[in-house]
């Protein structure tokens, strides 16, 4: 299943300190979601944090992802500004991901970062994100396209389906409810979806119930 990733930075601080550090990010990723077994079909590097949209091939393939990430990206960079420690914050956040309802508006959510923190007007202008393989066409070897993707994209109007997606701005609930779903690391989807996933895991994805739990009366 699709899911929702974050890695940020240390206290929120950078992760990437001039341009060709995105490229040796992106070399990373490339070659580690090849190795793991990690389908990503969108992603966005921000100057402290990462959002990724992937679908795991196998059990460990997003951990295995980060850790490669960790050993490639992160030696690179404390050997090049002779720093230690990691860069990323604590253990990485991720939701389940209801393709058929949600990926797309995941997808765009995941490629308007730039443009909700002020960065650039639009996706387009922005280099270090998946926008310009998936709306303009540009090759990204890192892009794997969710078969969702492929569907939207077939036809006459190719590209332009996908581009019309951005024609509006995401509604401000549909946002807070990506963010908070990714940082609590829940399901993102309807009450269907999670009923499925809650039989799968045999445990609750949905959040408790706010206050002290009620005293039970003898």
């Amino acid at each position: 299943m699709p899911q929702h990733v974050i890695i940020r930075g240390v206290d929120r601080q950078a992760t990437f300190f001039q341009e060709d550090d995105y490229g040796l990010f992106k070399d990373a990723l490339l070659v580690n979601a090849d190795r793991y077994g990690a389908a990503i079909h969108a992603y966005v590097l921000m100057t402290n944090h990462v959002h990724l949209l992937v679908t795991p091939q196998a059990k460990r393939s997003i951990p295995q992802l980060l850790q490669g990430l960790g050993r490639d990206y992160v030696q690179r960079i404390n050997r090049q500004y002779r720093r230690t420690g990691t860069l990323w914050q604590g253990r990485y956040k991720a939701s389940l991901v209801h393709d058929e309802a949600y990926l797309l508006h995941c997808q765009r959510y995941i490629e308007l970062n730039p443009v909700r923190a002020g960065m650039v007007p639009d996706p387009g202008h922005y280099a270090h994100s998946s926008y310009r393989c998936n709306a303009l066409g540009v090759e990204d070897p890192i892009v794997s396209p969710h078969l969702l993707y492929t569907q939207l994209v077939t036809g006459p109007a190719q590209l332009g389906n996908y581009r019309k997606l951005f024609e509006s701005e995401l509604d401000r609930s549909l946002v807070d409810d990506i963010r908070k779903t990714t940082n609590a690391c829940r399901v993102l989807g309807g009450d269907q979806f999670k009923d499925q996933i809650e039989s799968m895991l045999n445990r609750r994805v949905r959040p408790g119930p706010i206050g002290r739990p009620k005293k039970k009366h003898s």
